[in-house]
């Protein structure tokens, strides 16, 4: 069976456990498949942990869940050095983020320190533990969860570590009959039908499909002009924006972009990206990436709206 079928099997193995959120679950597969980090934002009660502990079952990859809290530090997320008596010698205690899959649960309830500390892991791959460098599993995916910057007790985080998630996908409540259905199947609380439906072969078998999905250079031109259309909105023929964006999307922003809409078309079964990916994928790769300014807070204009303003002003291939 082709990593495509797999991953196919994939999703569909997940839609028939999680009901209502199968934009997340595609965009936790495409995470995995492009080994990208994920940033979910959503009320709680949404299904958001359930969801990736599902999808880690599925992918039968090592996962561990980090309860982040105020009082979280740093030694607790990567590890310390123990001295022990017995050896007069210090070893190594590794923490949590060794692992495959990390769901940082609630992420923005934790202090800058600790969102530090994850820095080195989601941009580098290792981690540093006293004079140590330890390199982390391939592959390594960090899904994180926040609630809404409304919610008490939860801090916004830093625009250095939001730039490291590939994607940002804000979920909403299910529809009436989703609910239905999830509350029939919550009464029954039966989940042993999640096996392990692809293995870390498999998945970095189909990472390597998606690298060669094809990108033509006109593609690439249209990734570009979006991507700077967020730095320069005058070149673009979109003065009015200028006011409103503080910061535009960085190179990672072109990068994930490019990524995520190759991903996109091997889903669909294509061997070639077409606009429409583009177009598929724009809002979860740049809806973090972009500053918006207090102007544009005050008239109630989100980052979502501008990105809405540059394609359609943007000329498609």
């Amino acid at each position: 069976m082709s990593g495509r079928q797999k991953v196919d099997e994939v999703l569909n193995k997940a839609k028939s456990v999680i009901f209502g959120q199968d934009d997340l679950l595609d965009s936790i597969m495409a995470a995995l498949v492009c080994e990208g980090h994920l940033l979910i934002e959503g009320m709680p009660g949404l299904g958001k942990t359930l969801s990736v502990s599902v999808m880690a079952k599925l992918c039968d990859l090592s996962f561990k869940r980090i309860q982040f809290t105020p009082d979280l530090l740093p030694s607790d997320l990567i590890g310390t050095m123990i001295y022990s008596q017995k050896t007069e010698q210090f070893t190594t205690k590794f923490g949590p983020i060794f692992t495959q899959l990390l769901l940082a649960d609630e992420i923005n309830r934790s202090p800058a320190k600790v969102q530090a500390a994850l820095l080195e892991a989601m941009a580098e791959k290792q981690v540093t533990i006293g004079e140590n460098t330890h390199k982390l599993t391939s592959p390594f995916v960090v899904l994180a969860t926040q609630n809404p910057i409304e919610q008490e007790g939860t801090y916004p985080l830093p625009e250095a570590q939001v730039d490291r998630f590939m994607l940002k996908v804000v979920i909403d409540y299910p529809r009436l009959a989703e609910e239905q259905i999830i509350m029939r199947q919550n009464l029954t609380g039966d989940y042993s039908s999640v096996n392990p439906v692809i293995s870390t072969e498999q998945i970095i078998r189909a990472r390597k499909m998606v690298d060669e999905v094809y990108m033509d250079e006109k593609i690439e031109k249209y990734i570009l002009d979006i991507i700077f259309a967020t730095r320069y909105p005058d070149k673009y023929k979109l003065p009015q924006l200028k006011d409103l964006i503080s910061f535009g999307a960085s190179p990672r922003g072109s990068i994930n972009l490019a990524k995520a809409a190759k991903c996109y078309a091997f889903i669909k079964r294509r061997g070639y990206v077409i606009p429409e990916d583009v177009r598929a994928v724009v809002f979860d790769v740049l809806r973090h990436r972009i500053g918006i300014t207090y102007e544009a807070e005050a008239e109630n204009i989100t980052s979502v709206d501008i990105i809405n303003a540059i394609i359609n002003e943007i000329e498609v291939p």
